[in-house]
């Protein structure tokens, strides 16, 4: 129960990765706030300890005004909070040459313009409580690897793999990860990020099996996995780590 007492407020919550951090984030003890575009706390269907509370959150978090307006909702249900997890996203498939304007404005206005203001959001009511907090971004290997597809080889695996503008998002939330974590340290906050490689769920699904075998230990990873490295981020044996962008990829990517 190392999170008992704490407000942890988890977006993306009824996605893969986000639902499985929430219910980590609950076996421990945790009271959140789940934000979702797609359900609210009931179809998140996460099962808490008794002590904790589960708030859920309706909002599209490319919006900014409705992402603002949503995130304080959070906090005023949870009277503060301690814990902020960024795992709201949308992938993107295919081509550059094929990529245009509107796809690449929804992948960046959720994947990094939302996970800023959410950051942002959090800042001062975690600098009110003057204990600190932790904030823990989702990145991912694609802002480290140059993507997974290889089209010298086969130009089809580039159809089912994420692309320049995913990529770019990622890269921009590991940067902004870097530059709050200088910025916030004087108010004991710690900033964060876990950079997945391919995990298991949903968007994932037309993940070539030819790359899949290319992972050194010979799987997909599960979203537990990922959220057991944020919980790690989150706890006090983190205390003095920030900055820093933890890999989750079973060997496809080494920094």
């Amino acid at each position: 129960m190392r999170f008992a007492d704490k407000k942890v407020i988890v977006t993306g919550g009824a996605g893969a990765i986000g639902g499985a951090i929430a219910q980590a984030f609950a076996d421990e003890g945790a009271s959140m706030g789940l934000i979702d575009i797609k359900q609210t706390q009931d179809a998140c269907g996460v099962a808490s300890a008794d002590r904790t509370r589960v708030f859920g959150y309706t909002a599209d978090l490319s919006r900014t005004e409705e992402l603002k307006r949503v995130i304080q909702n959070a906090i005023a249900d949870l009277a503060g909070v301690d814990v902020l997890v960024n795992a709201a996203g949308i992938t993107s498939f295919g081509s550059a040459a094929a990529l245009d304007e509107a796809e690449w404005d929804r992948v960046q206005s959720l994947n990094l313009k939302g996970v800023f203001f959410c950051c942002q959001s959090v800042i001062e009511s975690m600098r009110r409580q003057g204990k600190g907090g932790r904030i823990i971004n989702i990145g991912s290997l694609l802002a480290k690897n140059g993507g997974n597809a290889r089209p010298w080889i086969d130009s089809s695996e580039q159809n089912g793999s994420g692309n320049i503008a995913y990529g770019i998002s990622k890269a921009g939330v590991h940067a902004m990860t870097a530059f709050l974590a200088r910025e916030l340290a004087p108010d004991k906050i710690t900033v964060n990020a876990v950079a997945p490689g391919p995990i298991e769920s949903a968007m994932t699904a037309t993940f070539p099996d030819r790359l899949r075998s290319l992972i050194p230990l010979g799987r997909m990873g599960t979203p537990r996995e990922v959220a057991s490295a944020v919980l790690f981020l989150a706890s006090d044996e983190a205390g003095f780590i920030t900055g820093e962008v933890l890999d989750v990829n079973g060997g496809a990517w080494s920094d």
